[in-house]
């Protein structure tokens, strides 16, 4: 991310910036490895290194040569107390707290049960800076201290304004975090889509690994969620979460939770996997919630040759391939992270997904996508807060806009 001035100002604050991100991409670094790293003269890299330090963004750390003989080389890294970023992540019936220093290092985190009813936002909105609150007092640290409160939800988010718009979680109820967290934290507010961090943490783990120009991040469970990760001209990551889940799947077909009909996850959310095995009205109100231990009821029964458990994961399996067709046709062909807690599930739902994607325009030219099956959809997100979060702050520190250390 560039300051985009010519100003001698804004020079030093994109010189600053290459070199934090630097240090955030490699770990600590050496001077000479930071002029490998930015392209900057050795002076420069002195120059901003200094000002850094002086500062209290970054520190230098001494490693002893090996054999013990000769002078220590002087390795630069993030100072961990400069600042630090609350990340939040709500779900379906949990919302985590976790608290994380400059250096990327976890220090707390802890999980409530999410109060409220569906719409309740203001019993939530209560409940959620009395947890942020503790989350700062179980560390000792000063609200100042943290730059940055990064939240994530599964739904529609206007991240300009930190704003949720719609959600499973609340419905239309939105909920205004700028309003809400601005008169007791001055903290910078960010919010995302679940699915958009989860690709950006796997777009992360894939620098290194050759060149992707894309990949797509599919989550399964309560809801169905995409994330997008997309290179740009400058092979810099661009990610997305396009509302995939309520994109129409079959014109006047089964009820959503979002209220329309024929949606993707009205066919392959929990729910639908529910309503379709019991053979329920597919006009029937979505449940809210349903817990795994079901759909774990239902898979057993499709592996034991049940049929309608079989139609149901297949019929989930044929949205899912004729969305994702749709979404190639949009943005090109790319592999695709399947994630989430119905990835325990996607083995009965595979057949039907590839069998779907083959029929369309898309698969006959292009064949279908690369699966990839990845675990561990919680720690992807977190992964995902840090990724954004600290590029987030480095900006602010880099252009005078975050506090150093106290």
């Amino acid at each position: 991310m560039l300051i985009r001035s010519s100003t001698p100002e804004a020079l030093r604050q994109n010189n600053s910036l290459s070199v934090l991100s630097a240090l955030r991409r490699q770990g600590a670094l050496a001077h000479t490895d930071l002029c490998a790293q930015t392209g900057l003269a050795s002076a420069t890299v002195s120059a901003i290194t200094a000002i850094l330090e002086r500062d209290g963004v970054i520190e230098r750390l001494e490693q002893k040569p090996a054999g013990g003989r000769g002078r220590p080389r002087v390795l630069f890294q993030p100072k961990r107390d400069c600042g630090y970023l609350a990340a939040v992540r709500i779900s379906s019936d949990q919302v985590q707290y976790s608290l994380v220093d400059y250096a990327g290092r976890l220090i707390d985190r802890f999980e409530e049960p999410r109060l409220g009813g569906d719409g309740a936002t203001q019993a939530f909105g209560q409940s959620f800076l009395a947890a942020l609150a503790r989350l700062a007092e179980r560390s000792r640290l000063a609200r100042d201290q943290v730059l940055a409160i990064s939240i994530s939800s599964k739904g529609i988010v206007d991240p300009g304004a930190a704003r949720l718009v719609w959600s499973p979680v609340f419905g239309g109820a939105a909920l205004d975090f700028s309003a809400l967290l601005g008169a007791v934290w001055p903290a910078r507010v960010l919010l995302a889509n679940e699915s958009l961090l989860v690709a950006q943490a796997i777009a992360a783990q894939r620098e290194g690994q050759g060149h992707i120009p894309a990949i797509a991040a599919l989550s399964l469970g309560h809801s169905i969620g995409l994330g997008l990760a997309r290179r740009d001209r400058h092979g810099e990551w661009e990610v997305s979460a396009p509302n995939f889940g309520h994109m129409q799947h079959v014109a006047g077909g089964s009820l959503c939770r979002c209220g329309s009909q024929g949606c993707v996850e009205a066919y392959a959310g929990f729910y639908a996997v529910l309503r379709t095995a019991f053979q329920v009205p597919p006009q029937t109100i979505p449940a809210k919630f349903v817990p795994i231990a079901e759909i774990d009821k239902i898979a057993a029964q499709a592996r034991a040759g049940h049929r309608m458990a079989i139609y149901a994961f297949r019929q989930a399996g044929q949205s899912l391939g004729a969305g994702l067709a749709r979404m190639m046709s949009l943005f090109g062909s790319m592999p695709v992270a399947v994630t989430g807690p119905g990835l325990r599930f996607f083995g009965l739902m595979q057949e039907g997904l590839l069998e779907a994607f083959a029929e369309t325009h898309e698969g006959r030219l292009n064949g279908v996508p690369l699966i990839l099956p990845m675990t561990g959809e919680d720690e992807l997100v977190f992964e995902g807060h840090v990724t954004r979060a600290l590029a987030e702050m480095d900006v602010m520190l880099a252009t005078g806009q975050g506090g150093g250390a106290p």
